[in-house]
Order: C-alpha cells, then structure tokens, then sequence
C-alpha cells in the first residue's frame, strides 16, 4: 500500500526538500509540526552551530595570493580582524600572523564556527549544489550542507545518492528548525546543532537514502571583483570560447587577470557611440539586484568590451547579443 503523502505531480516535488519519516517520500511544508513535543532530544554539549568567532575574528577558509594594491594576502587557517565592512565583497582587515592591514575577499572567510566546516557552502542554490555533488571525485554518500532558498535561517542536506534504476542523483532533505534553536530532518530525532546531526547521520543512515560519506569536494570560490576597477585594458582579457554572436556584437566566455571567469561583450564598431555606450555602463554599475547579471568592467576604446559575471547558461548571451 502506497504512503498517503505520495504525490504525481512532479512540479510539486521540484520545490520540496523534505521527506516523510516512514517512507522518504516529500512531504508538504507545514506551519506548524504537531510532531515536535514527541522529538527525541539528541544530548550535547557542544556550542550552538552559528556561534561567532569572538572578537569580531574571521578564520581563513582558503589561503589567498593579494592580486591588487592594497589587499592582504593570508593562508588558510590564519585569524584575522575585520577593521571594515563597507565594502560587502571587500572587508578592511589585519592580520593577527603578521599585523598587516588590507582588503580581503569577503567569501574566503568564516566569521562563525559553522561556516569553517568542510560540509557547510555558504550561497549556493539546489541546482549548484546537484552539479557540484555530480562533478568527478564524489562518490554515494558525498553530502553538503547549504542555506535554504526559500527559508531565510533554515537550512538543507544535499546528498549524492546512487539508484540502480534511475543512476546518479541528488537527494535533497530539507532540515527544520526547532523553537529551542534545535534541528530535525524526520519527526523522530533532534540535534543542538548540525555537526551533531551530520555526526549522527554518519553512522546511520535512519531515514535518509544513504548514510552520509565524505564532505562534497569544493574549490577555492572566484574572487569577488576588485572594488575600485573599472575601466580595465583590454590586455588583462582572454577571449576563450564565443557563446553567442548577434547583430551587434559577440560574447564570449573568458578570463580576467588569468584568473576570473567573466563574460565578455564585444560590440561591433560603430554600432554605439562611445558616449552612450558610457552613460549606460554607469547605470548598470550602480544596479546592483540578485536577479541581474552584474555588470564589472569596460574597455572603453573601440571595439568596446563590456564585461560582466558569468552565467553557466550561455543562452542568456545569445539573447543578450541579439538584443542589445
């Protein structure tokens, strides 16, 4: 006899991270959980999981080469103080190893205990964390934890899972919150924290479709663009592969510095003036909004190059190319 919460339409299933605690099908989200006075409480002694580090410490993640005047190299595992966040990619900070002071890139840091876990990835959708889990060099049971997308402090498990019938996927568990400040993924056990819980479905898988293996392999994050760049020579560019060609240009996927992936616009001479090209780069600089693909540096001599982060779907380019 089939579960009671089962459900054919695949749309619905699409935006849950949840499981029924008897058979791991999705379940709705609720309100209110009638379940949670019956939580089996999990014993701890450990600190809550977004405990700051103190005194306004960070604690590199990743080890960072300084590319820029004025920014601040440091290796992972380094302490630093953050002077500054005016900046939101870029924070003023000095170094507790060697007392300098400089720009360091927002997204190499932790600045709570949790973000240090080689599980946790901070800012990354459900898509990003599929084609991460998918990528070479994970295996059955490689997991990551991210921030939800619809639930702002709540979180969600990503785990690769292994169906002989349908191969490789990724399952998705959203993890719920307790009042108390506890988590749970099914209706019968509760954590203090999210290491408690990874430790705890580590041993045992108790409902998921796998226990958990290895943390998902990560890279080093792309660096945020520097703050004060803006015109930029066309030199510091390399054109690597065209995603798209219209009738006023091409655009291309490319790095910076040898270092930034970017997309690339080349406008076609005399398609723009130099004059309105300008007036309307300075209004993309200042839109700024998730939604938007944001816009970094020009190349203001002709052809001009307007460059801008990159998108893995190529098509939004073509449409841009065809559409500018």
């Amino acid at each position: 006899m089939g579960c009671a919460c089962s459900t054919d339409s695949e749309e619905w299933l699409e935006n849950l991270d949840d499981i029924c605690e008897h058979c791991n099908c999705p379940i709705p989200p609720q309100s209110s959980n009638t379940y949670t006075d019956q939580l089996i409480q999990h014993p701890s002694s450990h600190s809550p999981p977004l405990s700051p580090l103190p005194d306004n410490i960070a604690l590199a993640v990743y080890s960072y080469e300084p590319k820029h005047d004025g920014d601040l190299g440091f290796e992972k595992g380094d302490k630093l103080k953050i002077l500054n966040k005016d900046d939101p990619e870029w924070y003023l900070a000095e170094s507790l190893t060697t007392g300098q002071q400089g720009y360091i890139p927002f997204n190499f840091i932790a600045m709570t205990t949790m973000e240090t876990e080689p599980w946790f990835f901070r800012d990354i959708s459900r898509n990003d964390a599929m084609r991460l889990l998918l990528a070479p060099g994970n295996t059955q049971g490689s997991f990551l934890i991210r921030e939800s997308e619809t639930t702002k402090g709540s979180y969600s498990l990503s785990i690769r899972d292994l169906d002989h019938n349908a191969g490789e996927g990724v399952k998705h568990y959203r993890i719920r919150n307790l009042d108390s400040g506890g988590f749970y993924i099914t209706a019968k056990i509760s954590f203090n924290s999210l290491k408690e819980l990874v430790q705890h479905y580590t041993r045992e898988a108790d409902g998921l479709c796998t226990t958990l293996g290895k943390p998902c392999q990560s890279r080093a994050p792309q660096k945020p663009w520097w703050h004060d760049e803006w015109e930029i020579p066309r030199e510091s560019l390399k054109l690597l592969r065209r995603l798209g060609a219209g009738q006023f240009g091409e655009v291309w996927m490319g790095l910076y510095n040898n270092d930034s992936k970017v997309a690339i616009k080349n406008l076609k001479m005399g398609t723009m003036s130099v004059e309105a090209f300008l007036a309307e780069a300075n209004m993309m600089k200042n839109l700024q909004h998730p939604r938007l693909v944001r816009l970094f540096a020009v190349v203001t001599e002709e052809p001009i190059y307007i460059v801008t982060e990159y998108m893995e779907n190529g098509r939004i380019y073509q449409q841009n190319a065809d559409h500018s």
